[in-house]
């Protein structure tokens, strides 16, 4: 299992998806070797996911660096040390390694995991120079209509991805919208090919809390508190409609001083964000908060009076990770979306019917006060338990361990 995104990386929703394979599998007939990167090449580190891999699971940590960080002179790196991302000196660790642990464990397949690219890269070369099957986890699409925005790179993850078409016995996404995606965008390759393995949660992960936390009460007593869990990436998810019907709501009295709180836990992109919380003066609704262990991050979750998703429309046929978590936590979701989207699929088939375009102001400032007044009736529905239940990651490494049975022997 090639993975760059492996504890101890911190600040990453990727990491739980590796991580619950390698420990679910083994239920189902399939031991997992792990081949991930030197910690290194992470940019921050934490050791509070270091323990949910039972500690029998082999890991084998490659040389690997971080370009912009390692090879960089006066804030400059050569391209090609960044081609097809920053950490492609990790092909050149990972390879030795990987023909040593298959020589070693002789193992039945090779899966690798995107992002980040190199790993297909490593999965491919292992493949070729062993015979041994091999499965491209892409998750989410790589190359897409204007990302990545430098030609060069764009052209390394197209010649990646034919190549994972063309030799991968499979090619797994997370949502069913990349799937059809690459159905329809390599029509030559049989349709079989192409798999969907969306991404879930861990009961596990939830289990240390149970009904303790009703004693602590709500996060900020009076105030209703949704909080965005992770990443708010500048087009991707920007919350610039958001903002602005919140200062619209506030000035024409829809949302009164003081009832609501928005929290960005962790959203990276904190300039962008401080500036457009400055200039479209919110500052007194939405706060930036720093990154948090992830136990405590499921928590504040947990005791959150709703949860936000934030998912624009040019990622249509994507879902973010953390929406399976949002749903386990069976708090009040509000989905900031397009309704004709995989994130909005998922959603209103658990039950969910908070959603708004999130390039609409008006969208957003009607739906935001249906969705509040709704949840202070008791209106607001949790997911459904059976979808729930559905969409945990022990059902997903089912559906793995099926698809490596199907594998060429």
């Amino acid at each position: 299992m090639i993975a760059y995104h492996f504890p101890p990386l911190a600040g990453s929703s990727g990491i739980q998806r590796t991580i619950s394979f390698a420990r679910h599998l083994p239920r189902f007939g399939w031991e997992p070797l792990i081949l991930t990167a030197h910690p290194r090449a992470y940019e921050r580190v934490s050791q509070d996911q270091l323990g949910d891999l039972p500690q029998d699971t082999i890991v084998e940590r490659a040389f690997a660096l971080d370009a912009s960080r390692h090879l960089a002179v006066m804030g400059r790196y050569p391209g090609f040390t960044a081609r097809p991302d920053r950490w492609v000196s990790w092909w050149l660790g990972a390879v030795p390694k990987g023909l040593a642990m298959i020589k070693t464990y002789r193992p039945h397949a090779v899966w690798s995991t995107y992002p980040i690219a190199t790993a297909h890269v490593i999965g491919d070369t292992l493949h070729r120079l062993s015979g041994l099957p091999w499965v491209a986890d892409f998750r989410d699409p790589m190359a897409q209509d204007g990302y990545p925005a430098d030609p060069q790179i764009w052209r390394s993850f197209k010649r990646i991805e034919e190549t994972a078409v063309r030799r991968a016995s499979f090619c797994v996404f997370a949502a069913p919208g990349a799937a059809r995606m690459y159905r329809e965008r390599y029509g030559d390759a049989p349709g079989a090919r192409f798999a969907v393995i969306e991404n879930g949660y861990d009961e596990e992960s939830f289990a240390p809390y149970g009904n303790a936390l009703r004693d602590k009460g709500p996060l900020l007593p009076g105030k209703f508190t949704l909080i965005h869990s992770g990443i708010v990436y500048p087009s991707e998810r920007d919350p610039t409609q958001l903002f602005q019907a919140l200062r619209q709501m506030l000035d024409d009295g829809r949302l009164k001083p003081g009832e609501l709180r928005v929290r960005l836990r962790a959203p990276a992109h904190e300039g962008f964000l401080r500036k457009l919380i400055e200039d479209i003066r919110v500052g007194e609704i939405v706060e930036i908060a720093p990154p948090l262990p992830y136990r405590e991050a499921l928590e504040e979750m947990l005791r959150a009076d709703g949860l936000l998703v934030l998912q624009a429309s040019n990622c249509n046929d994507q879902i973010p990770a953390k929406a399976y978590e949002y749903l386990r936590c069976r708090r009040p979701i509000l989905a900031l979306t397009d309704p004709a989207g995989d994130t909005a699929r998922l959603l209103e088939g658990a039950g969910s019917r908070s959603i708004a375009r999130l390039d609409s102001m008006e969208d957003i400032a009607s739906g935001l006060r249906r969705f509040l007044d709704s949840a202070r009736r008791g209106e607001a529905a949790p997911p459904s338990e059976a979808f729930v239940a559905g969409a945990s990651r022990l059902h997903r490494a089912q559906e793995l361990s099926e698809l490596l049975a199907r594998l060429p022997r």
